[in-house]
């Protein structure tokens, strides 16, 4: 199994143990990751390769001087190798366009969901 080094020091971030060949992929393909880092939850994944990841901030409103919690939705291209399901905590990486809605690629699952059996 070839992985490739990407770059990236994460203490939760491991090469996923599938190989695949999607060229799309920053371990197994030609796509180099660059610029941000983000951490969110995948909150679709109904597309084909590709997840909806929401991270929630919170911004500072000095009239009221108090806090607002906002967020923001990211499109991120979903490698075959990385079972990443909806609920998951993933790292995202930014990378050039590969869509028009698609900077974005996973590049590994942070924390699985509880399971709904548990």
């Amino acid at each position: 199994m070839s992985v490739r080094n990407i770059g990236i020091k994460h203490p939760d971030l491991r090469p996923p143990e599938k190989t695949c060949d999607d060229p799309y992929c920053p371990w197994h393909g030609s796509i180099r990751v660059r610029g941000g880092l983000l951490e969110g939850k995948i909150v679709k994944a109904k597309m084909k390769h590709t997840v909806v990841v929401e991270r929630e901030y919170l911004v500072y409103v000095r009239k009221y001087m108090r806090y607002e919690r906002r967020r923001s939705r990211i499109h991120a291209h979903l490698p075959p190798c990385i079972d990443a399901s909806p609920g998951d905590i993933v790292l995202i990486g930014e990378t050039r366009p590969i869509s028009k809605t698609v900077s974005w690629v996973v590049l590994g699952v942070i924390k699985r969901e509880a399971s709904k059996n548990a």
